[in-house]
């Protein structure tokens, strides 16, 4: 590249270029960008705000409290137990009524249990023997019931048999019910105390937010009212998609999912939990572990003093209730460009930032006055002036409309209102 190159290349950077705009006289090309933009245009009213709602601020962080309370009587009458009233105390578990609780719906007694020796279960591989040295005495039978003594037993004619065991006497029944034990707990009713918090917009809600108070005493959940809060046991289950015939024989666990998506730009009236329930449990699966169940027991003493219990298996329904949701509001939107005070709110959002030239005049004036703004603001103020003063919101602008709604939630500008402070008028100025 020659000298002349050169130059002409250096000269070049300093060129200025600008765009140049043919307009096309063509109908079609005109109408083809008219709809592109006509799209464009829909797709943010319908989509973006109508739709999404893309102008509102939203809160997913939501807090929630579960309260759950179960209702019902069933009545027994069996060669274990005898004749016998079930309530609440004794079916629920646990009884404090959490976000999770089970209701026992079958049972299987094994009455008058005592510390004592029997023969282990058929069926157990550890528990199984054919002479006294398969028994180690001491050692505890893998997934069986007890300790081994050291003895087998067999029975006549047979050449295998079972160790004994020392443990709880007699062992579990392994018979089952045909039916429910509680067949009456599909007539139960579960009563669902729910509170939230949307921590964001300062917004709190509660399932028992209603002005008629009878009314919670006589409702229940159903297609033809959704926001009672009390639910029957049966109706959840088919809402699951179960059968409870089928679930309180062997056991299953049901979710009750309330969902809380709520405009907070409307009244707090007009936001209500929206309630879905489903099995979570894999109801297909046949295993040897299938359903929900588990053992407790009820221990007593003789009037010798020696101890014995009632062993109980329970099976039931767990039931898992979850909360989520947000929570949407209209705020910077309207707060910094429709009320009639929206400059004062954007000059207090957004900070205008000077040249160094500026800030350096502003330094040397703000210097300049030390000495005379000193005197001013010593002591308890000159001529009854306080020491300083506050710039804040007009009045206007705090009686005006808007961000602050009746259901409690506010615009985090208007929570803690920004202030600046100015020194105090010189005297000079106030004749």
């Amino acid at each position: 590249m020659g000298q002349a190159g050169c130059k002409g290349l250096c000269l070049s950077l300093f060129d200025y270029k600008t765009e140049k705009y043919v307009i096309a006289k063509n109908k079609k090309v005109g109408l083809l960008y008219r709809l592109l933009q006509a799209s464009i245009l829909a797709y943010l009213v319908v989509w973006v705000f109508l739709i999404k709602k893309g102008y509102q601020d939203v809160d997913t962080s939501l807090q929630s409290a579960v309260i759950t309370k179960v209702k019902g009587v069933a009545f027994t009458n069996t060669s274990d137990l005898g004749q016998r009233i079930w309530d609440v105390a004794d079916y629920v578990i646990p009884a404090q009524g959490e976000n999770v609780f089970f209701v026992v719906t079958n049972l299987i007694v094994t009455p008058n249990q005592r510390q004592n020796v029997c023969a282990e279960n058929e069926g157990i591989p550890d528990g199984a023997c054919s002479k006294d040295s398969d028994c180690h005495p001491g050692e505890a039978v893998t997934a069986g019931n007890g300790v081994k003594t050291g003895r087998c037993l067999r029975r006549e004619n047979l050449a295998r048999g079972t160790c004994e065991i020392f443990a709880w006497c007699p062992l579990e029944t392994s018979s089952r019910p045909e039916e429910p034990f509680l067949k009456e707990a599909e007539d139960f009713t579960i009563f669902i105390k729910n509170h939230i918090r949307f921590p964001k917009f300062n917004f709190s809600n509660n399932v028992m937010d209603v002005k008629d108070r009878a009314f919670l005493k006589s409702c229940h959940f159903g297609p033809k009212n959704h926001y009672c809060p009390i639910f029957q046991l049966g109706s959840v289950i088919r809402w699951a998609g179960s059968d409870f015939q089928d679930i309180a024989l062997e056991g299953g666990v049901i979710g009750i999912n309330i969902e809380w998506n709520c405009d907070l730009d409307k009244a707090a009236s007009e936001c209500h939990p929206h309630y879905s329930f489903s099995r979570l449990d894999n109801k297909l699966s046949k295993s040897v572990s299938s359903g929900y169940n588990f053992r407790f027991a009820r221990y007593y003493r003789d009037a010798a003093g020696v101890e014995f219990r009632t062993l109980m298996k329970a099976y039931g329904i767990r039931f898992d209730v979850m909360v989520n949701g947000k929570g949407a509001f209209f705020c910077d939107l309207v707060l910094i460009y429709l009320i009639k005070k929206r400059e004062f709110y954007r000059d207090k959002k957004y900070e205008e930032v000077r040249g160094l030239e500026d800030s350096s005049q502003e330094a040397e004036d703000e210097a300049s006055g030390l000495g005379l703004s000193e005197q001013l603001t010593s002591g308890p103020g000159l001529l009854g002036m306080p020491e300083q003063q506050e710039l804040q919101e007009p009045p206007e602008a705090k009686r005006g409309s808007s961000s602050q709604k009746g259901n409690g939630s506010v615009c985090p500008q208007l929570l803690e209102p920004h202030r600046l402070r100015t020194p105090p008028a010189s005297p000079l100025h106030q004749e």
